[in-house]
């Protein structure tokens, strides 16, 4: 819904920044796949620590990018482009927060944990995989504007992070070993800011203006 605010002039400027958010989420999906290798697949933390702090600086750079074209698109259009100004702000923000909770995945990698070869290996590894294509079909539907597709996406999204509420508060109350609760329980709250952030972004396809972020809120409170 709030895509629909854009007007005729200056769409140039803000078709680029909307290739760039492509980009980054691209370079995010990268990031998730590389950080969940080395928590769940025993991939060399070493080897992905350098792969992942080079796809960050990518991602910080095009969002410092997407800024500063923000900033010239206003200046020179005024208020005729504020909405979709705002939209991006907003968006880029949640796109750069997704690289930041695959950061924080490999942190827990690197600390240590190994979750490879474990008898629930399938399964996190089955909610990696989904998550990792939803990165990729969220921007999809963003830049296509389909609601449907959205709609969708936002619905499963939205069923999966309950879940991941459930798996955190059945380890909270488990007698399993910290070394085993804790990375499992780290990695189902990192899966659902992930896709809460995914939400964000699809939110701009079908919110009206004042409700992007939506999705950051506690549901009693939506």
């Amino acid at each position: 819904m709030v895509l629909r605010f854009f007007q005729s002039g200056g769409k140039d400027k803000l078709d680029h920044v909307q290739g760039l958010l492509q980009e980054m989420l691209a370079n995010d999906r990268h990031s998730f796949e590389i950080a969940t290798a080395a928590l769940l697949t025993g991939q060399d933390a070493v080897s992905v620590g350098t792969d992942l702090r080079d796809t960050d600086r990518l991602v910080n750079e095009a969002e410092r990018e997407v800024r500063r074209d923000l900033v010239v698109h206003a200046s020179v259009h005024g208020t005729s482009q504020v909405s979709a100004v705002l939209i991006y702000m907003s968006i880029v923000k949640d796109v750069e927060r997704i690289g930041d909770y695959a950061k924080n995945i490999f942190d827990v990698a690197n600390g240590g944990a190994d979750l490879s070869e474990q008898s629930d290996s399938a399964e996190l590894i089955g909610y990696r995989d989904r998550i990792s294509e939803m990165i990729t079909e969220s921007a999809s539907a963003f830049v296509a504007e389909d609601a449907d597709a959205a709609n969708a996406l936002i619905t499963e999204a939205d069923g999966m992070q309950d879940e991941f509420d459930a798996k955190v508060a059945f380890l909270v109350m488990s007698d399993r070993l910290g070394s085993e609760a804790v990375p499992r329980a780290l990695l189902f709250r990192y899966y659902k800011r992930i896709i809460g952030h995914l939400m964000n972004v699809l939110s701009a396809v079908i919110m009206p203006l004042d409700r992007l972020d939506y999705y950051d809120e506690p549901k009693n409170d939506r």
